[in-house]
């Protein structure tokens, strides 16, 4: 193992998380995929048995999540071949991935950006975990990924990735002044209206105007299954509802549906930075965002193929109809350090699916529109 010592203070690129693997604090039961590993994040891969469980859990101090799955799983599907996943059902899924990381280095996941725009609620748990997505520093385990679809009901096999891993050691958060200094410097939003503080502020285009007046998408009840390992197969339109803008800027989002809509600001993450998107306040309405989190170092980045890539955001409203406006804030980007500066960014070169996106369905489906 290597020592404490030799790991640099910052979020973890490319390198950094394949020399993880290489002294075996990443522990994985196959060799990596070719494109696994992103410019500062992992993916992770299901294994080969799901379990359909009463309730979503976390195991507390004094559990492991193989003790809560034994005393809660209703029964075990096999993964090997192919299986649907239900919406409104709860599974876990060991990863075949695990973890036995330097005393200094700690994790934490997200959904990858498919998965929170098929609403598909993902999240990781590890043994003795107080809570979701987030690994201590020192954690030694095996990982585990809840899965419920929200929306339409999935295929998945053995081998899909639904969410995410990222790295890192010591302070690598960016404060006010530091957020502001970057903007100033390598530009970190492209809009009008800039707020850059405490992060970068992210609000709701629902004019559309470089769209011809599309604003979003709502997702349609009792579809056919999406097949989560499938690229550009099916026809929007028999999953969604385009919603274009009347003029007033407005749109009601009605209990229970769920909407794909954009930020009006186009955004950029430096080559030696990386991002996560966070709640702006939870207080300032009854909607939520299903974010899927990660932005890795060169999203929008013009070297990477994009100047300023638009942030996709799934939305959806409470108990109660929610009325949104045109420029209202949703989010914020927090900025982190990366340990060092990566030698791949996220854009063409990589075949990443979203750079220079706008409004965009996940990667499922067929461009819209035809």
């Amino acid at each position: 193992m290597t020592s404490n010592n030799e790991w640099p203070i910052g979020v973890y690129p490319a390198r950094l998380i394949e020399k993880l693997a290489q002294v075996r604090a990443i522990i994985s039961q196959t060799p990596f995929d070719a494109d696994q590993v992103q410019p500062a994040s992992l993916d992770l891969r299901l294994g080969e048995t799901a379990f359909r469980v009463r309730s979503s859990f976390l195991p507390g101090p004094e559990r492991t999540v193989a003790d809560r799955i034994e005393a809660l799983k209703l029964h075990q599907i096999d993964l090997t071949s192919g299986a649907v996943l239900e919406r409104g059902c709860v599974y876990i899924v060991p990863l075949q991935e695990s973890l036995r990381l330097p005393e200094t280095v700690s994790a934490s996941t997200n959904p990858k950006s498919s998965t929170g725009r098929l609403d598909i609620f993902t999240r990781v748990i590890g043994d003795r975990a107080r809570g979701f997505d987030q690994l201590p520093a020192g954690y030694s385990g095996p990982l585990y990924l809840e899965i419920s679809p929200r929306t339409f009901p999935v295929l998945v096999r053995t081998g899909s990735r639904l969410s995410q891993i990222r790295f890192r050691s010591g302070d690598t958060l960016l404060d006010p002044a530091e957020h502001q200094a970057l903007h100033r410097e390598q530009t970190l939003v492209f809009n009008a209206n800039q707020d850059v503080g405490n992060g970068v502020a992210l609000s709701i285009d629902l004019l559309g105007e470089n769209r011809g007046g599309l604003v979003g998408f709502r997702s349609k009840r009792h579809t056919a299954v999406i097949d989560v390992d499938r690229k550009g197969a099916l026809d929007v339109l028999d999953f969604w509802e385009p919603l274009n803008s009347r003029g007033s800027g407005e749109l009601i989002l009605d209990p229970d549906e769920f909407y794909i809509l954009v930020s009006h600001e186009a955004v950029h993450v430096p080559p030696d930075h990386a991002a996560e998107m966070v709640p702006f306040d939870p207080l300032v309405g009854e909607f939520r965002v299903h974010y899927a989190g990660f932005f890795d170092p060169g999203f929008g980045h013009s070297a990477a193929g994009g100047t300023g890539s638009r942030a996709v955001l799934e939305v959806r409203s409470r108990e109660v109809p929610f009325l949104l406006n045109h420029g209202q804030t949703i989010g914020r980007l927090i900025y982190e350090r990366l340990a060092e500066r990566p030698d791949r960014l996220y854009g063409t070169a990589l075949g990443s699916n979203y750079q220079a996106q706008s409004l965009k369905l996940s990667k499922h489906f067929k461009p819209y529109p035809a």
